[in-house]
């Protein structure tokens, strides 16, 4: 089919009518960054031809030289073969405004928490700049480190991750970012080389995804770290073990904010005596909590 399509497919129009149908026809999985294969098509035949992302409409009707057919084809075929999210085969997650560098290293972006950073987390941190200290537990590529940084902007961040390869991509973003002077990378699991350290704020996307869900996950997810999704049976044991250190690591007037997936219901009934607050996010009021440092257990 890439041999007939070679001699077929013309323009940009050609080649997206083309990609839709044939993400639709594998029956492709798309969350990491895309919602439809329309989307996805749209956005690998963009990046691979180094157009701009946000212009489809004008670059509709070109016509394309044989080099440029060949490399979109090629990441198509991968895309579909593979089951390689797009993320991986441009090295490319955006969060917001905000790109960076992932390969299969790191998880995919795509957190909750970077949508409540860019409001600065008000209204329940009322001054951002008294905010002086903060963690980024479970970085990953730091993407949610680097959005702090520009959302706290008197903020020292460390930034912690049980992966030492997850460190490397992130130390490339927080390089890329220009933040090194203010962004500290640590090998840590959880807080445990974190001994003495003291934050005015700590947020985590940790691992969350149960055992059920991580035995059926689509196999665009299988590239990804496991170890950075899978967190026991019920997809609470990284958020158990925060709960329960949390409070140590905290200033006075700390705030503790985490993202939990789908396991609201299954927390709030291992956790009765917590008075969560649960935060709006595009997608509802079911993903992330917020706990000041007198809510947590002692």
């Amino acid at each position: 089919m890439i041999t007939q399509a070679q001699s077929q497919l013309h323009t940009v129009r050609d080649l997206l009518r083309f990609a839709v149908s044939r993400f639709n026809q594998a029956g492709l999985h798309f969350g990491h960054g895309s919602s439809s294969a329309y989307d996805e098509a749209a956005y690998l035949i963009l990046k691979t031809l180094h157009l701009p992302l946000d212009q489809l409409e004008p670059f509709l009707d070109a016509r394309l030289i044989d080099i440029e057919r060949q490399q979109v084809l090629n990441i198509l075929e991968r895309r579909i073969t593979g089951r390689i999210p797009a993320a991986y085969l441009t090295h490319e997650a955006w969060l917001g405004d905000y790109s960076f560098y992932v390969d299969e290293r790191v998880i995919v972006p795509r957190s909750f928490i970077a949508g409540l950073l860019q409001t600065q987390l008000s209204p329940w941190i009322t001054d951002p700049d008294t905010i002086s200290s903060a963690l980024d537990l479970c970085t990953g590529s730091g993407c949610l480190a680097i959005l702090m940084a520009h959302g706290f902007e008197n903020a020292h961040i460390d930034a912690a991750d049980i992966s030492t390869q997850a460190l490397e991509v992130a130390h490339k973003n927080v390089r890329d970012y220009g933040l090194e002077d203010r962004i500290q990378l640590i090998a840590s699991d959880l807080f445990s080389a974190l001994a003495g350290k003291r934050y005015d704020l700590i947020i985590s996307n940790p691992p969350y995804v149960n055992a059920e869900s991580m035995a059926q996950l689509p196999q665009e997810y299988r590239h990804e770290p496991q170890n950075a999704l899978a967190s026991g049976l019920d997809g609470l044991d990284a958020t158990r073990i925060i709960l329960q250190q949390a409070a140590r690591y905290l200033t006075g007037d700390g705030w503790l904010l985490v993202e939990i997936g789908h396991n609201r219901e299954a927390l709030e009934r291992a956790y009765p005596q917590l008075p969560f607050t649960w935060l709006e996010t595009s997608a509802g009021d079911e993903f992330v909590f917020l706990l000041r440092r007198d809510q947590l257990p002692a």
